[in-house]
Order: C-alpha cells, then structure tokens, then sequence
C-alpha cells in the first residue's frame, strides 16, 4: 500500500500560486476555477470561501491524481485516488482518510474489497490474491486479517478464526470431494537453546495444524430447515462407519464359506489392504448369490439322484417278475 504522508498530503492553499476562476464578493476563491500550486501541483474544481469544497481533480507532480469530494480542502465524501505505484482506491473518504466502504487495487494485482478505518482495513471486507485466485472472507482489524473468516481456495476452503493475519484455535478444512476436516491451529513458540537465557520475548512462529477427525458434508437446504447439531452430525457419521463395518463383517463371513482362490502377486499389487467402499458393498451381496447357486445346484444333483434310485428299483422289480413266474 502506498505511502500516504508523502502521496496523499496536498498543499493547503488560499492564495498561494497562481489562480484562474471565480471569487466571491470578498475576493476568495468560490465557484469553479484552476490553480497552480508552489510545490507544483495543480488542482480544477470547485472552490468555496477560499477552500478546495465539492467535485475536482488534484494533480501531484509525482503522478498521482485524487477525482472526488473535497469539503475544506480536505477529501471527503466519494473519490477515486490513482497511486504512482499503479494501484488504486475507490471508495469513501472522511477528513483526508480512506474511511467506510472502498476497494484498493494493488499493484500487484492483489484487491481487498470492504470498510475501511482511519486508512486501514477495519471491519468486513474480502481480499482476492490474484495470482492464485484464492481469496480471505470475514473479519478485519487495523489492516489485519482477524475474527470469523473464511479462506477460499480453488479446491477447499478453511472455516474458522483469524488473528495477525493467521488462523487459531478451532476450525474446518472444506474439500470439494465431499468431506470436512476438523481440528485446531496451534500457537508454537520458537525454541530457545540449552542454557540460554530469555532477554526477549520468544519469537513466535507459524501456527501449525492439528487435524482431529473427517467427517461427510453436512447438507441441509439454504430455506427452512435448520442446520443440524454438532451432536447430530456426528451420530449420522457414526451410524454410517458402523453400516461399513457391518457389511465388512458379513462379507469376511461369506469369503469363508468360499473355496480358496489363489491370488497372485501381480493381481495383489497396487491394492489396499483396507477395501473401499464400493468393494464392501460387492462382496456383501456377491456371496450370497454364489451359495444360492451352490443350493441351486445341491438340489438338481439330489434330484438326479433320486431319479437314478428310482430306475434302479424299477430294474431289479423287472429281474424278480420271470423268477415269481417260474
């Protein structure tokens, strides 16, 4: 961000430099009219008693341009200013400050869209980092990211809260595949060395992540229903890992009863040795189609059996008829 006490200061004028307008009956500057200032800025615009007061355009002689609202030769009121460096603000000014709502656009791309305090961002805002598309949402304090925020990235996006511009305690990864990853940011302190004494406070470093579990999307419509508990979506998750295992269970079951298949090496690489869900569910219902084929055919061959048993007394009735006869 620009450097406001050397970009932003304009000179203050009353008579100073050269002027061409209109004045009052008191011969100050009121209406529209253009100066020259010494220091080599120029200013067109309004003019009341003497001050820079409504619509106008000042020109600094190291390239920047303020377009806007001036009450007392101050910015105030709705303006554009153009920095040297290329980046812009538009947006409210109060008293010569970037305050209430506004959007900077950095030189580097980079735009924060919200309020503004006193020239810091303070208050609501969305900062968009341009290279990588990713973007902060939520809360802001004297120019730092702090409070309820959300920052989005291009496939997952981190709930939870901000402070010094880095995320703590309690919050959420969000992917897009479908599943949320809970934890905590913890605050770690640099380490000192063996028998150094603490002269200055320790340095702190990057708060690292500490995952504590991964659950499904909670999903419930935007209009009338309310979102469920925490206790609530955690008893819907544990229902679902206990129907998984359940069927793990029963197909482990039926595998038993299965003659043995040899696998070999080159079928076994590659695979888990946990199944996924999909094959949970396959070899759930597979097995028990093959025992109903197997009891299928237990009952043809008995049938068969039968049939033969019935030829074979038939036969031996017919061998003991000529006998009777003699």
């Amino acid at each position: 961000m620009s450097d406001l006490s050397s970009e932003e200061n304009e000179e203050a004028e009353a008579d100073l430099g050269e002027y061409d307008g209109e004045r009052n009956s008191e011969g100050e500057r009121h209406g529209r009219g253009k100066a020259l200032l010494p220091n080599g800025d120029t200013y067109d615009g309004e003019y009341e008693s003497g001050f820079r007061n409504g619509q106008g355009t000042y020109r600094f002689r190291n390239g920047a341009r303020y377009i806007g609202e001036y009450l007392q030769n101050k910015k105030h009121g709705h303006g554009i200013f153009f920095y040297p460096d290329g980046s812009k603000y538009e947006g409210d000014w109060v008293n010569d400050q970037r305050h209430g709502y506004g959007e900077y656009t950095y030189a580097n791309g980079d735009t924060y869209t919200g309020e503004w305090f006193n020239n810091n961002r303070h208050g609501q805002g969305t900062y968009v980092y341009k290279d990588t598309g990713s973007k902060y949402v939520g809360g802001w304090v004297n120019g730092n990211q702090e409070g309820e925020a959300e920052l989005i990235h291009l496939n997952h996006r981190f709930k939870g809260k901000f402070l010094n511009g880095n995320p703590v305690g309690h919050g959420k990864y969000v992917f897009n595949i479908g599943c949320e990853q809970h934890g905590e940011y913890i605050q770690s302190q640099q380490d000192k060395g063996e028998g150094e004494e603490e002269e200055e406070p320790s340095l702190l470093v990057a708060p690292k992540w500490k995952a504590s579990e991964i659950t499904k999307l909670t999903l419930w419509t935007p209009h009338g229903e309310n979102p469920p508990s925490p206790r609530e979506a955690s008893l819907v998750a544990a229902a679902a890992a206990e129907a998984v295992e359940e069927r793990a269970a029963a197909a482990a079951t039926e595998e038993k009863r299965m003659p043995s298949i040899t696998v070999t090496d080159e079928s076994a690489e590659g695979r888990d040795d946990e199944p996924s869900l999909h094959e949970v569910f396959s070899e759930g219902f597979s097995p028990t189609t093959d025992a109903g084929e197997e009891d299928e055919g237990s009952r043809e061959e008995e049938e068969n059996k039968d049939q033969e048993d019935q030829g074979t007394t038939s036969l031996e009735d017919k061998e003991d008829e000529p006998k009777e006869a003699e």
